[in-house]
Protein backbone atom coordinates (compact mmCIF):
# COMPACT_ATOMS: atom_id res chain seq x y z
CA UNK A 1 0.00 0.00 0.00
CA UNK A 2 2.80 2.36 0.99
CA UNK A 3 4.85 1.42 -2.09
CA UNK A 4 1.84 1.97 -4.36
CA UNK A 5 1.20 5.42 -2.87
CA UNK A 6 4.89 6.32 -3.20
CA UNK A 7 4.94 5.31 -6.90
CA UNK A 8 1.86 7.47 -7.61
CA UNK A 9 3.55 10.44 -5.90
CA UNK A 10 6.69 10.00 -8.01
CA UNK A 11 4.67 9.80 -11.24
CA UNK A 12 2.62 12.91 -10.41
CA UNK A 13 5.70 14.87 -9.37
CA UNK A 14 7.48 13.88 -12.58
CA UNK A 15 4.48 14.90 -14.71
CA UNK A 16 4.37 18.37 -13.05
CA UNK A 17 8.11 18.81 -13.56
CA UNK A 18 7.83 17.90 -17.24
CA UNK A 19 4.91 20.34 -17.71
CA UNK A 20 6.91 23.06 -15.93
CA UNK A 21 9.89 22.48 -18.21
CA UNK A 22 7.67 22.56 -21.30
CA UNK A 23 6.14 25.85 -20.13
CA UNK A 24 9.56 27.38 -19.63
CA UNK A 25 10.70 26.17 -23.04
CA UNK A 26 7.60 27.66 -24.66
CA UNK A 27 8.17 30.97 -22.83
CA UNK A 28 11.81 31.02 -23.91
CA UNK A 29 10.77 30.20 -27.45
CA UNK A 30 8.25 33.08 -27.53
CA UNK A 31 10.83 35.48 -26.14
CA UNK A 32 13.33 34.23 -28.67
CA UNK A 33 10.91 35.04 -31.48
CA UNK A 34 10.71 38.65 -30.28
CA UNK A 35 14.43 39.18 -30.65
CA UNK A 36 15.45 41.59 -33.50
CA UNK A 37 16.92 38.77 -35.56
CA UNK A 38 13.49 37.11 -35.78
CA UNK A 39 11.44 40.27 -36.40
CA UNK A 40 9.98 40.97 -39.83
CA UNK A 41 10.46 44.18 -41.85
CA UNK A 42 7.21 45.69 -40.56
CA UNK A 43 8.27 45.28 -36.93
CA UNK A 44 11.72 46.72 -37.62
CA UNK A 45 10.09 49.71 -39.37
CA UNK A 46 7.72 50.36 -36.46
CA UNK A 47 10.13 52.53 -34.42
CA UNK A 48 10.82 54.65 -37.51
CA UNK A 49 7.10 55.16 -38.09
CA UNK A 50 6.54 56.04 -34.44
CA UNK A 51 9.47 58.46 -34.55
CA UNK A 52 8.03 60.18 -37.63
CA UNK A 53 4.60 60.48 -36.01
CA UNK A 54 6.13 61.99 -32.89
CA UNK A 55 7.81 64.69 -35.02
CA UNK A 56 4.64 65.97 -36.70
CA UNK A 57 3.63 68.36 -33.91
CA UNK A 58 6.93 70.16 -34.36
CA UNK A 59 5.95 71.27 -37.88
CA UNK A 60 2.77 72.85 -36.50
CA UNK A 61 4.73 74.71 -33.80
CA UNK A 62 7.43 75.91 -36.22
CA UNK A 63 4.85 77.24 -38.67
CA UNK A 64 2.80 79.01 -36.00
CA UNK A 65 5.85 80.52 -34.31
CA UNK A 66 7.19 81.93 -37.58
CA UNK A 67 3.87 83.66 -38.30
CA UNK A 68 3.73 85.12 -34.78
CA UNK A 69 7.13 86.79 -35.31
CA UNK A 70 6.05 88.08 -38.70
CA UNK A 71 2.80 89.77 -37.62
CA UNK A 72 4.40 91.68 -34.77
CA UNK A 73 6.83 93.28 -37.21
CA UNK A 74 4.83 93.76 -40.42
CA UNK A 75 1.30 94.70 -39.26
CA UNK A 76 1.53 98.50 -39.87
CA UNK A 77 2.66 97.93 -43.46
CA UNK A 78 -0.20 95.44 -43.98
CA UNK A 79 -2.66 98.06 -42.84
CA UNK A 80 -1.26 100.61 -45.28
CA UNK A 81 -1.58 98.15 -48.17
CA UNK A 82 -5.15 97.32 -47.13
CA UNK A 83 -6.13 100.99 -47.50
CA UNK A 84 -4.73 101.06 -51.02
CA UNK A 85 -6.57 97.88 -51.96
CA UNK A 86 -9.81 99.15 -50.50
CA UNK A 87 -9.84 102.66 -51.97
CA UNK A 88 -7.50 102.30 -54.95
CA UNK A 89 -5.38 105.25 -53.76
CA UNK A 90 -1.68 106.03 -53.85
CA UNK A 91 0.72 105.21 -51.01
CA UNK A 92 1.11 108.83 -49.84
CA UNK A 93 -2.67 109.31 -49.55
CA UNK A 94 -3.12 106.07 -47.57
CA UNK A 95 -0.20 107.01 -45.32
CA UNK A 96 -1.76 110.43 -44.69
CA UNK A 97 -5.02 108.70 -43.66
CA UNK A 98 -3.21 106.55 -41.08
CA UNK A 99 -1.29 109.54 -39.72
CA UNK A 100 -4.52 111.49 -39.37
CA UNK A 101 -6.19 108.65 -37.43
CA UNK A 102 -3.27 108.49 -34.99
CA UNK A 103 -1.18 105.84 -33.27
CA UNK A 104 -4.16 104.58 -31.26
CA UNK A 105 -5.73 103.11 -34.41
CA UNK A 106 -2.48 101.89 -35.99
CA UNK A 107 -2.51 98.50 -34.25
CA UNK A 108 -6.29 98.29 -34.06
CA UNK A 109 -7.44 94.96 -35.45
CA UNK A 110 -4.09 93.20 -34.91
CA UNK A 111 -5.45 90.40 -32.70
CA UNK A 112 -7.45 88.62 -35.46
CA UNK A 113 -4.53 88.46 -37.92
CA UNK A 114 -2.14 87.52 -35.11
CA UNK A 115 -4.35 84.57 -34.19
CA UNK A 116 -5.36 83.79 -37.75
CA UNK A 117 -1.86 83.90 -39.26
CA UNK A 118 -0.33 81.92 -36.40
CA UNK A 119 -2.96 79.21 -36.72
CA UNK A 120 -2.91 79.45 -40.52
CA UNK A 121 0.86 78.99 -40.81
CA UNK A 122 0.68 76.22 -38.24
CA UNK A 123 -1.84 74.41 -40.45
CA UNK A 124 0.04 75.26 -43.63
CA UNK A 125 3.30 73.65 -42.51
CA UNK A 126 1.80 70.97 -40.26
CA UNK A 127 -0.97 69.67 -42.53
CA UNK A 128 1.36 69.86 -45.54
CA UNK A 129 3.86 67.59 -43.78
CA UNK A 130 1.09 65.24 -42.57
CA UNK A 131 -0.16 64.82 -46.15
CA UNK A 132 3.19 64.79 -47.91
CA UNK A 133 5.06 62.09 -45.97
CA UNK A 134 2.53 59.23 -46.48
CA UNK A 135 2.43 59.95 -50.22
CA UNK A 136 6.21 59.96 -50.50
CA UNK A 137 6.35 56.66 -48.59
CA UNK A 138 4.01 55.20 -51.21
CA UNK A 139 6.40 56.47 -53.89
CA UNK A 140 3.97 59.01 -55.35
CA UNK A 141 5.66 61.43 -57.77
CA UNK A 142 7.16 64.19 -55.55
CA UNK A 143 5.73 67.01 -57.67
CA UNK A 144 2.22 65.52 -57.53
CA UNK A 145 2.58 64.78 -53.81
CA UNK A 146 3.65 68.36 -53.02
CA UNK A 147 0.84 69.80 -55.13
CA UNK A 148 -1.82 67.67 -53.43
CA UNK A 149 -0.42 68.32 -49.95
CA UNK A 150 -0.31 72.07 -50.62
CA UNK A 151 -3.91 72.12 -51.85
CA UNK A 152 -5.14 70.20 -48.80
CA UNK A 153 -3.23 72.51 -46.46
CA UNK A 154 -4.79 75.51 -48.22
CA UNK A 155 -8.28 74.10 -47.72
CA UNK A 156 -7.61 73.62 -44.00
CA UNK A 157 -6.35 77.20 -43.76
CA UNK A 158 -9.62 78.49 -45.22
CA UNK A 159 -11.49 77.29 -42.13
CA UNK A 160 -9.83 80.17 -40.25
CA UNK A 161 -11.18 82.89 -42.51
CA UNK A 162 -13.57 84.35 -39.85
CA UNK A 163 -10.46 85.95 -38.33
CA UNK A 164 -9.65 87.51 -41.71
CA UNK A 165 -13.28 88.62 -42.05
CA UNK A 166 -13.32 90.39 -38.68
CA UNK A 167 -9.95 92.02 -39.36
CA UNK A 168 -11.31 93.54 -42.57
CA UNK A 169 -14.24 95.09 -40.72
CA UNK A 170 -12.06 96.45 -37.91
CA UNK A 171 -9.62 98.08 -40.33
CA UNK A 172 -12.34 99.68 -42.49
CA UNK A 173 -12.85 103.35 -41.42
CA UNK A 174 -16.66 103.18 -41.64
CA UNK A 175 -16.72 100.55 -38.88
CA UNK A 176 -14.38 102.38 -36.47
CA UNK A 177 -17.27 103.62 -34.34
CA UNK A 178 -19.42 100.52 -34.81
CA UNK A 179 -17.16 97.87 -33.29
CA UNK A 180 -15.01 98.26 -30.19
CA UNK A 181 -12.82 95.21 -30.68
CA UNK A 182 -12.62 91.68 -32.09
CA UNK A 183 -15.07 90.16 -29.60
CA UNK A 184 -17.61 92.92 -30.21
CA UNK A 185 -17.46 92.47 -33.99
CA UNK A 186 -17.72 88.67 -33.72
CA UNK A 187 -20.72 88.76 -31.38
CA UNK A 188 -22.49 91.35 -33.56
CA UNK A 189 -22.06 89.25 -36.71
CA UNK A 190 -23.15 86.05 -34.95
CA UNK A 191 -26.22 87.71 -33.45
CA UNK A 192 -27.51 89.65 -36.47
CA UNK A 193 -26.21 87.79 -39.54
CA UNK A 194 -25.35 84.20 -38.63
CA UNK A 195 -22.43 81.92 -39.37
CA UNK A 196 -22.63 82.45 -43.14
CA UNK A 197 -21.53 86.08 -42.78
CA UNK A 198 -18.22 84.97 -41.26
CA UNK A 199 -17.43 83.18 -44.53
CA UNK A 200 -18.18 86.01 -46.94
CA UNK A 201 -15.39 85.94 -49.54
CA UNK A 202 -14.59 82.24 -49.14
CA UNK A 203 -14.22 81.46 -52.86
CA UNK A 204 -11.33 83.86 -53.64
CA UNK A 205 -9.59 82.65 -50.48
CA UNK A 206 -9.87 79.02 -51.66
CA UNK A 207 -8.54 79.97 -55.10
CA UNK A 208 -5.65 81.78 -53.43
CA UNK A 209 -4.64 79.42 -50.61
CA UNK A 210 -4.35 76.04 -52.34
CA UNK A 211 -2.36 76.96 -55.46
CA UNK A 212 -0.13 79.47 -53.62
CA UNK A 213 0.73 76.90 -50.92
CA UNK A 214 1.59 74.24 -53.48
CA UNK A 215 3.75 76.65 -55.48
CA UNK A 216 5.51 77.91 -52.35
CA UNK A 217 6.63 74.47 -51.20
CA UNK A 218 7.62 73.31 -54.68
CA UNK A 219 9.71 76.42 -55.38
CA UNK A 220 11.14 76.53 -51.84
CA UNK A 221 12.38 72.94 -52.02
CA UNK A 222 13.89 73.52 -55.46
CA UNK A 223 15.69 76.66 -54.25
CA UNK A 224 16.86 74.94 -51.05
CA UNK A 225 18.40 72.07 -53.03
CA UNK A 226 20.40 74.54 -55.11
CA UNK A 227 21.56 76.85 -52.33
CA UNK A 228 25.14 76.47 -51.09
CA UNK A 229 25.64 75.07 -47.59
CA UNK A 230 26.51 77.84 -45.13
CA UNK A 231 28.51 77.04 -42.00
CA UNK A 232 27.78 80.29 -40.13
CA UNK A 233 24.33 80.76 -38.58
CA UNK A 234 24.16 84.40 -39.73
CA UNK A 235 24.70 83.46 -43.37
CA UNK A 236 22.21 80.60 -43.07
CA UNK A 237 19.58 82.98 -41.68
CA UNK A 238 20.23 85.56 -44.40
CA UNK A 239 20.05 82.89 -47.10
CA UNK A 240 16.75 81.53 -45.74
CA UNK A 241 15.37 85.07 -45.44
CA UNK A 242 16.19 85.93 -49.06
CA UNK A 243 14.80 82.61 -50.36
CA UNK A 244 11.49 82.98 -48.51
CA UNK A 245 11.27 86.69 -49.31
CA UNK A 246 11.75 86.19 -53.05
CA UNK A 247 9.21 83.36 -53.29
CA UNK A 248 6.68 85.22 -51.14
CA UNK A 249 6.98 88.42 -53.17
CA UNK A 250 6.48 86.50 -56.42
CA UNK A 251 3.41 84.57 -55.27
CA UNK A 252 1.87 87.54 -53.48
CA UNK A 253 2.06 89.58 -56.68
CA UNK A 254 0.67 86.73 -58.77
CA UNK A 255 -2.39 86.30 -56.52
CA UNK A 256 -2.83 90.00 -55.68
CA UNK A 257 -6.06 90.49 -57.72
CA UNK A 258 -7.74 87.70 -55.71
CA UNK A 259 -6.93 89.57 -52.52
CA UNK A 260 -8.47 92.74 -53.97
CA UNK A 261 -11.67 90.84 -54.78
CA UNK A 262 -11.70 89.20 -51.34
CA UNK A 263 -11.37 92.54 -49.55
CA UNK A 264 -14.09 94.11 -51.69
CA UNK A 265 -16.43 91.27 -50.71
CA UNK A 266 -15.57 91.41 -47.02
CA UNK A 267 -15.99 95.18 -46.71
CA UNK A 268 -19.74 94.59 -46.91
CA UNK A 269 -21.75 93.65 -43.84
CA UNK A 270 -25.03 91.95 -44.66
CA UNK A 271 -26.75 91.96 -48.03
CA UNK A 272 -26.38 89.48 -50.89
CA UNK A 273 -23.30 87.29 -51.26
CA UNK A 274 -22.08 88.16 -54.74
CA UNK A 275 -20.08 85.81 -56.93
CA UNK A 276 -16.39 86.25 -57.63
CA UNK A 277 -17.15 87.01 -61.31
CA UNK A 278 -19.65 89.72 -60.37
CA UNK A 279 -17.18 91.32 -57.95
CA UNK A 280 -14.37 91.17 -60.51
CA UNK A 281 -16.47 92.95 -63.14
CA UNK A 282 -17.71 95.52 -60.63
CA UNK A 283 -14.18 96.43 -59.48
CA UNK A 284 -12.90 96.48 -63.05
CA UNK A 285 -15.67 98.87 -64.11
CA UNK A 286 -15.18 101.02 -61.00
CA UNK A 287 -11.46 101.38 -61.75
CA UNK A 288 -11.75 102.48 -65.34
CA UNK A 289 -11.97 99.05 -67.00
CA UNK A 290 -8.20 98.59 -66.74
CA UNK A 291 -6.90 95.37 -65.25
CA UNK A 292 -3.67 97.11 -64.25
CA UNK A 293 -5.73 99.17 -61.79
CA UNK A 294 -6.22 95.97 -59.79
CA UNK A 295 -2.58 96.40 -58.83
CA UNK A 296 -2.98 99.63 -56.85
CA UNK A 297 -0.76 99.05 -53.84
CA UNK A 298 1.03 96.13 -55.48
CA UNK A 299 4.45 97.76 -55.17
CA UNK A 300 4.05 98.19 -51.43
CA UNK A 301 2.54 94.70 -51.29
CA UNK A 302 5.72 93.30 -52.85
CA UNK A 303 7.73 95.03 -50.13
CA UNK A 304 5.38 93.71 -47.45
CA UNK A 305 5.44 90.16 -48.85
CA UNK A 306 9.22 90.30 -49.22
CA UNK A 307 9.59 91.24 -45.55
CA UNK A 308 6.84 88.92 -44.25
CA UNK A 309 7.84 85.76 -46.07
CA UNK A 310 11.49 86.44 -45.40
CA UNK A 311 10.75 86.58 -41.68
CA UNK A 312 8.47 83.53 -41.88
CA UNK A 313 10.98 81.36 -43.72
CA UNK A 314 13.98 82.44 -41.64
CA UNK A 315 12.04 82.05 -38.36
CA UNK A 316 10.71 78.66 -39.47
CA UNK A 317 14.20 77.35 -40.18
CA UNK A 318 15.51 78.64 -36.82
CA UNK A 319 12.63 77.01 -34.93
CA UNK A 320 12.99 73.82 -36.94
CA UNK A 321 16.68 73.63 -36.10
CA UNK A 322 15.86 74.19 -32.43
CA UNK A 323 13.22 71.43 -32.27
CA UNK A 324 14.91 68.84 -34.46
CA UNK A 325 18.45 69.01 -33.03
Amino acid sequence: MFIHSFMNFVKEHGRQKIMSCEGKEQEMSERHLLEPAYLGDSAVALPAVQARLSQHWKEFVCGGGSAFCNILISYPMNKLIFRQMMHGVETTFALHQLQKEGLGFLYRGMLPPLMQRSLSMSLMFGVYDECLQPMLERQVNPLIAKTCAGMVAGAFEATLMPFERIQTLLIHPKFHNKFKNTADAASHIAKHYGIKEFYRGLIPIMFRNGPSNAMFFIIRDAVRDRMPVQEKALYQGLQNFLAGASIGALLSTLFYPLNVIKIAMQCELGGPHRTIIYEFKYILRKRGSKFTNFYHGALLNISRAFLSWGIINASYEVLRKFFYT
